[in-house]
């Protein structure tokens, strides 16, 4: 086992609760590929959010690492590749503030809700009130006015997302692409 330093959150936190884009650009890479990693091996993390992104220490100060499966499920058996059921009905499982829309409806999850959740870790509130308005806001506001302020690049990550069917594999390098993209343009600036 690992010895792991700060989350995600307690950098944040750090950090004035203000990251640059070019180190959001950075960590969206990382994210993105954790999270392919968790899919490939058939399963679904469904509580995708700062507090489970830890940096590490030493030499691999660096690297991003994803922690807590307790929520981990199964989506595909590996020998026959056979995807779970759509179903409705479900209990939310998972962070509400960090849940995909389909989630909130009671959508089982698969792999687009882990990346939608990605999508928004900067969705933050200072009350309890507040959070949940911030969550009903997510589910109302389009995508383009929630991603007000930020580059175009947020809202082609969170419209993609949205846009996958259940059982649609994600296209992860398109989605780390549009961040090093980013990340290369405020580079150059």
């Amino acid at each position: 086992m690992d010895l792991l330093g700060p989350s995600l959150e307690d950098l944040f936190n750090f950090c004035s609760r203000r990251f640059t884009m070019k180190t959001v650009g950075m960590l969206a890479d990382q994210m993105i590929s954790r999270i392919e990693y968790v899919h490939t091996k058939n399963f679904i993390h469904r509580d995708i959010k700062p507090d489970n992104f830890l940096m590490g220490i030493g030499r691999r100060c660096n690297k991003l690492f994803l922690i807590d499966f307790g929520l981990a499920k199964k989506y595909r058996d590996y020998r026959t590749r056979q995807h779970i059921p759509y179903r409705e009905g479900k209990n939310l499982t998972g962070t509400a503030g960090y849940a995909s829309i389909n989630t909130h409806f009671g959508i089982e999850q698969s792999l687009r809700d882990d990346m939608e959740s990605l999508g928004y870790q900067g969705l933050k509130a200072a009350t309890k009130k507040q959070k949940y308005e911030k969550i009903s806001e997510k589910m109302s506001t389009p995508v383009e006015v929630l991603c007000k302020g930020f580059p175009a690049e947020f809202a082609m990550y969170l419209n993609y997302c949205r846009g996958l069917r259940f059982d649609e594999a994600p296209d992860y390098m398109y989605l780390r692409q549009l961040f090093r993209i980013l990340f290369r343009t405020l580079n150059h600036q």
